[in-house]
C-alpha cells in the first residue's frame, strides 16, 4: 500500500474571511436562484468527477487503502448517481406546492410553500468517506440554490487535493469554494456567519460546532456516530445474520458510524453464531484480509494506535483474528467474546473492524441492554422474527434500522439519512438533500375581492366575535374522558369510512359498482 505522507497545502488562514464573503456575495447576486444555473453547475460537477475516476482510484488507495470496488460503489458511482438523479427530479422540486389541510375559506388565499434556498452554508467532510460526505450534501446545497464552501477531511489528504482540482475546474468558484486545512482553518470558518452549517463526524467536535453555531443562531446539520447495537435473537437465521453483520463490520475497514459496535447473541444459538462468523471470514477472504485489495486500511497512525488500545484494555476474549500491522495500518477483523456491557469495546465507539459479542439470555436483557449503552445510536440493527424484530423498533431508538440486515438502511442513496438525539439531527441524500439546504416558505396570496369577508378581523369588534366563531370554530368530536363521540349521520354519510378521503373512496366505488352493474343489465337487455 502506498504511503500516505502527501503534504496537503492548507489554505492561508487570513484568506478565509474573504472566501465568506465572496460566496455570501455570490448568493446576494441572486444568479444560484436559477434553476438553469443550478442544473449547469451539477452537471458540470458531474463530468469533473468522471474525468478524474483515476486521479480518485488511487487517492482512496493511498489515504484509506480502499480498493477499486469499495470507492466505486460508494464514493465515484455514488456522486454521479446522484447528481443524474437531482438533476431528473429539480424541476418537479423546486416548483410551490400547496398546503394541505386547509379551511374552506382559507383556500381563498392559495396557501402554498416556496422552497427558497437558504443562503451560503458551510460543508464540514469527515475522513472515513472524504468525497462522498462532501460531494453529496454539496450536490444537495446546490440544487436548493445556496453559495458554498466545502472543507474536506485533511486526513485524507490524497483525496482532498484531488476535490480541490475538480471543483475548481467543473464548477463556479464565485459561489462554490474549497478551504483545505485542519482546527485553525476550521475554527476560522466557524468564526464567519453562515446561513446552515454541515457537518458530519465525531460527537465532540459536533458539540463544537453546535456550541459555535448558537452563538449566531445558525441552523445546523449534524451527521454523528453511535454506538449501534446488534441484536441476533434466539430465532434469527443464524448464518444469514453473521453473513450480513461480518459485511456490516469489513466495509471500509469498518470505518464506518453506521455500523453495529457490537452484537448481542441470544446464548441458545451463541455457538452456532460464531462458527458462521468465521465460516464468512474465510470465504470473505480465503488468503487472509491482508492479502486482497477487497480489505482497507485504518486512516492513519494515531486511529490505528487507539484500535490498538481498545483491544489491549478489552477485558473480552479474541476468538477470531487479532492480527495487527501498523507498518501499514492494518487491522484484522477481530471477533471479541466480552461478558459486559461496560467493557471498552461496547461502551466506546471502536469505528473499526472489531466486532465484540455480547451473549444474552432473552430479549428483555438485550433491549434493556441497548439503551443503557446508547439511547439514541445512529443504527439498529435486530435479527429474528417480526414479532421480536416489531418490539426491538418499538423499544429501542435510533436514527434508523435495517432489519435482517446491517447498515443497509444507509446504503440507500435516496433514502433519507440522520441520527437521533446526539447521534444527529437532521437528514439528507436524495430529495432530502434539497429539503435540507431549502427553507418551505409560507405565501397566501389575499385578493382584492375576499375584503368584504375579511371584515370580520377589523376593529371595532363589537358583534363580531359570534360571527366569527360561527365560521371558523371547530366543534371537538371526543368528550372530557378523551374517548370519541359517535355520530350515527357522519357515520352514515361517511359510509363507515372514518375519514373524509375514505368516504371519498368508498362512494366511488360505489359509483364505480352501479355503473358497471348498468352495464351489466344494458348488455343483457341488448341481448334479447
Amino acid at each position: 500500500m502506498a504511503s500516505n505522507t502527501v503534504e496537503l497545502k492548507y489554505t492561508p488562514v487570513d484568506t478565509i474571511p474573504a472566501i465568506a464573503a465572496g460566496v455570501r456575495n455570490a448568493f446576494n447576486s441572486h444568479k444560484t436562484k436559477s434553476v438553469d444555473f443550478r442544473l449547469t453547475q451539477l452537471r458540470k460537477l458531474y463530468w469533473g468527477i468522471k474525468d478524474n475516476e483515476a486521479a480518485l482510484i488511487q487517492a482512496f488507495k493511498q489515504d484509506i487503502g480502499k480498493g477499486t470496488y469499495e470507492t466505486y460503489i460508494v464514493e465515484i458511482d455514488w456522486c454521479k448517481n446522484d447528481i443524474i438523479f437531482v438533476t431528473q427530479n429539480l424541476g418537479k422540486w423546486v416548483k410551490d406546492e400547496s398546503a394541505p389541510d386547509m379551511l374552506l375559506t382559507n383556500k381563498f388565499l392559495s396557501p402554498r410553500f416556496r422552497k427558497d434556498p437558504l443562503g451560503a452554508v458551510l460543508i464540514i467532510g469527515p475522513y472515513n468517506f472524504p468525497m462522498n460526505l462532501v460531494v453529496v450534501p454539496l450536490v444537495g446545497a446546490i440544487a436548493a440554490g445556496c453559495t458554498a464552501v466545502v472543507k474536506p477531511s485533511e486526513n485524507a489528504p490524497n483525496v482532498a487535493r484531488v476535490l480541490q482540482h475538480i471543483l475548481e475546474t467543473s464548477v463556479d468558484t464565485s459561489c462554490y469554494e474549497i478551504v483545505q486545512g485542519a482546527v485553525t482553518e476550521t475554527s476560522a470558518l466557524l468564526d464567519e456567519k453562515w446561513d446552515k452549517i454541515f457537518y458530519t463526524g465525531g460527537a465532540t467536535v459536533g458539540k463544537i460546532i453546535a456550541k459555535k453555531a448558537a452563538e449566531t443562531l445558525t441552523p445546523i446539520t449534524l451527521e454523528l456516530g453511535g454506538r449501534n447495537p446488534a441484536i441476533v435473537t434466539k430465532n434469527a437465521n443464524v448464518r444469514l445474520a453473521a453473513r450480513r453483520l461480518v459485511w456490516g463490520k469489513i466495509h471500509n475497514a469498518g470505518q464506518v458510524c453506521l455500523s453495529q459496535n457490537f452484537t448481542m447473541v441470544d446464548k441458545e444459538i451463541l455457538d452456532a453464531f460464531i462458527a458462521e462468523t468465521k465460516a464468512t471470514l474465510k470465504q470473505f477472504y480465503p488468503h487472509g484480509a491482508k492479502n486482497t485489495d477487497d480489505f482497507g486500511r485504518i486512516i492513519n497512525g494515531r486511529q490505528w494506535s487507539r484500535l490498538k488500545k481498545m483491544l489491549d484494555e478489552t477485558k473480552g476474549k479474541i476468538i477470531i483474528g487479532g492480527d495487527m500491522d501498523e507498518s501499514q495500518r492494518y487491522l484484522e477483523p477481530t471477533v471479541v467474546l466480552v461478558d459486559s456491557p461496560n467493557d471498552s469495546l461496547v461502551a466506546e465507539e471502536s469505528f473499526g473492524p472489531l466486532m465484540p459479542i455480547l451473549p444474552v439470555g432473552d430479549l428483555d436483557t438485550a433491549i434493556r441492554i441497548a439503551g443503557e449503552v446508547h439511547r439514541t445510536p445512529l443504527g439498529l440493527y435486530p435479527f429474528g422474527n417480526k414479532q421480536e424484530t416489531d418490539r426491538i423498533m418499538r423499544e429501542v431508538q435510533s436514527g434508523g434500522v435495517s432489519v435482517n440486515d446491517a447498515i443497509f438502511h444507509g446504503a440507500i442513496p435516496t433514502l433519507p439519512f440522520g441520527g437521533v438525539g446526539d447521534s444527529g439531527q437532521g437528514a439528507y441524500r436524495g430529495r432530502s438533500s434539497f429539503d435540507c439546504f431549502s427553507h418551505r416558505r409560507s405565501v397566501t396570496t389575499t385578493p382584492g375581492w375576499m375584503e368584504g369577508l375579511l371584515d370580520v378581523r377589523y376593529p371595532p369588534y363589537e358583534g363580531k366575535l359570534a360571527k366569527f366563531k360561527k365560521t371558523s370554530e371547530l366543534k371537538p368530536n371526543f368528550d372530557r374522558e378523551g374517548k370519541v363521540k359517535f355520530n350515527l349521520v357522519s357515520y352514515i354519510l361517511s359510509l363507515g369510512a372514518g375519514s373524509k378521503t375514505g368516504a371519498l373512496v368508498r362512494y366511488a366505488m360505489v359509483i364505480l359498482s352501479k355503473s358497471q352493474a348498468t352495464l351489466t343489465a344494458n348488455d343483457i337487455a341488448k341481448a334479447y
